[in-house]
């Protein structure tokens, strides 16, 4: 949700009302939920929530707009993530009957890194490919674009297959290590 709301967020400053006037600038869940998604989620540990719906026509620059917003969303997965480890730098007492609470939020923050990282491969329609168009020609843009209605599928094949698990496992372990320490927990 907050990552949906992280898009929203960006597009709004940027200039576009769109997902405001939708009602999708808020926490509120019942507004993230897409009914797909979520069954994927329940069926096959694997979902999304319902895109926010951006009309880069209100930006002054569009690449550029699109880009910011396409970027809010894993910043806030990001920020997030450093948050919840915050709250367990500043908490955390190993024998304490909260552990268990503690262990969550760690992993918690785990996985809003993973979603992040996740989001930012430049397979279109994720949000990677979005910011990667913001610095293409716009020939190389159109060309990307073009085959965004099969990214879904190629992303979908890469899951399956694993091909993803190496390099998405590094770069959350070492973002996960970056955020302990600048919060204080290594």
């Amino acid at each position: 949700i907050l990552h949906e709301v992280g898009h929203a967020f960006a597009a709004y400053r940027c200039g576009d009302p769109t997902a405001k006037m939708l009602g999708r600038l808020t926490l509120n869940p019942a507004k993230h939920l897409d009914p797909i998604g979520t069954a994927c989620m329940v069926l096959l540990g694997f979902g999304w929530a319902k895109p926010v719906p951006v009309n880069p026509n209100y930006f002054k620059n569009p690449k550029r707009g699109m880009a910011l917003t396409a970027l809010a969303g894993p910043v806030s997965n990001f920020v997030l993530a450093l948050l919840l480890l915050l709250v367990v730098r500043l908490f955390w007492q190993p024998l304490n009957s909260g552990a268990g609470w503690m262990m969550f939020l760690v992993e918690t923050a785990i996985l809003s890194i993973g979603l992040g990282v996740f989001n930012l491969i430049p397979i279109p329609p994720l949000d990677g490919s979005k910011i990667l168009a913001a610095l293409l020609p716009d020939k190389q843009y159109r060309l990307l674009m073009r085959y965004e209605r099969f990214g879904m599928l190629l992303i979908m094949l890469l899951v399956v297959f694993g091909a993803l698990g190496g390099v998405m496992g590094t770069a959350i372990s070492w973002l996960f290590d970056l955020f302990c320490r600048i919060v204080g927990l290594m």
